[in-house]
């Protein structure tokens, strides 16, 4: 359940209450008793502290990383396709680098 800060127009009394979502916003002030109990537009209530996944994965804005030595499988040495014919004019890969693989 979140926690609505609320504030008294009338007399300045200010409160923080724990309510559902579904709940009507209270109108009441319990200092004075005026109608002028208002919620109030506040920060977020939390802080993200630690080593977890927002401070390692994406830190520089990069996303996640792929590896860098990824070969499809079936593909012979640098160079040479797997029917062993030259690739390296169709861009070094044996299907060309225009399927899905690449």
């Amino acid at each position: 359940m979140p926690i609505y800060a609320y504030r008294c127009a009338a007399c300045g009394h200010s409160r923080d209450v724990l309510q559902k979502l579904s709940d009507a916003p209270l109108t009441v002030c319990p200092a004075c008793g005026a109608e002028q109990f208002t919620k109030q537009i506040t920060a977020a209530g939390f802080q993200l502290k630690g080593s977890g996944w927002y401070a390692t994965d994406f830190r520089n804005g990069s996303g996640a990383s792929a590896p860098a030595a990824a070969k499809p499988e079936g593909a012979g040495a640098a160079g040479t396709g797997s029917d062993g014919g030259s690739t390296a004019a169709a861009g070094g890969t044996p299907c060309g680098g225009s399927c899905a693989c690449h």
